[in-house]
C-alpha cells in the first residue's frame, strides 16, 4: 500500500501536509480549496502544537485546522513545499522521486529520548546526552577501536550516537536515516550543535591516540 503525505481535512474543505520548515523544525502546510493563500505554522516541540506563522489569515485558517492537520499527518513523510496543486475539491499529488522520500517520523522513539534526556527543569538538555555519549565513546570497544584507527570524527560519532539511540528506544532497527532525522529534531529544541560537546571529545581522543 502507498501512503500519501497529503491528507484532506473536515474541519475546513482544504488539504495539509508536513514539511521541514526553512528556518528549522517541523511545520504543516495548509492548502484551502479555490484559495491561493496557504496557511502555515511550526509544531512546537515541546507540546506538539500548531504555532501558526505570524501572516496567516486566521478566517481562513483556524485553529482547529492546524489541530487536525498535525493529527492527521502524525508519523507521515515530509513533503516538500511546491509539489501539490488544488483545485476546487479535489488535488493531485506529483509522484515523489525515489531520493526525495523520506521516512516517515518515528515519534515514538523521539518521545522516549526527549524522556531520558529532560532536566529536573523540564527541559530538554544536550548536557545529559553528551554526558551519556561520552560515557560511551569511552567505555566501547568498538568505539575505542575506532579511535585507535583514526577513523574520521563522523564515523566514531555515528557509531555512538547509534548504539546509544538504540539502546534508550529500544529500537535495534532503527536506520542511519532515522538516526539522523532524530538528531536533527532534537536539534532544533535549541539553536546550537546537540552533539557539540561529543565532537569535542571524539577530536580529542583521536589527538590522543596519534601521540
Amino acid at each position: 500500500m502507498i501512503r500519501t503525505s497529503v491528507v484532506e481535512l473536515t474541519t475546513i474543505p482544504a488539504v495539509a501536509y508536513r514539511q521541514k520548515l526553512p528556518a528549522g523544525g517541523s511545520g504543516v502546510t495548509i492548502l484551502r480549496y479555490g484559495e491561493k493563500q496557504v496557511g502555515i505554522a511550526s509544531i512546537s516541540t515541546r507540546s506538539g502544537k500548531a504555532i501558526p506563522a505570524e501572516n496567516n489569515p486566521a478566517g481562513l485558517y483556524p485553529a482547529e485546522a492546524f489541530d487536525e492537520a498535525i493529527e492527521l499527518t502524525r508519523g507521515l513523510p515530509y513533503k516538500k513545499q511546491g509539489k501539490v496543486t488544488v483545485l476546487k475539491k479535489s488535488f493531485k499529488e506529483a509522484e515523489p522521486k525515489a531520493e526525495e522520500e523520506e521516512i516517515p517520523v518515528d515519534l515514538a522513539a523521539y518521545d522516549k529520548l526527549v524522556a531520558k534526556y529532560t532536566d529536573k527543569t523540564g527541559k530538554l538538555s544536550y548536557e545529559l546526552i553528551n554526558k551519556d555519549l561520552i560515557k560511551l565513546l569511552k567505555s566501547s570497544s568498538v568505539a575505542r577501536k575506532l579511535v585507535a584507527e583514526q577513523a574520521t570524527p563522523a564515523k566514531i560519532r555515528n557509531y555512538v550516537v547509534g548504539a546509544k539511540f538504540r539502546d534508550v528506544t529500544g529500537n535495534k532497527d532503527l536506520t542511519d536515516k532515522q538516526l539522523k532525522q532524530l538528531s536533527d529534531m532534537l536539534d532544533n529544541v535549541y539553536p546550537k550543535g546537540v552533539f557539540k560537546e561529543l565532537n569535542d571529545e571524539i577530536r580529542k581522543a583521536l589527538a590522543q591516540a596519534k601521540q
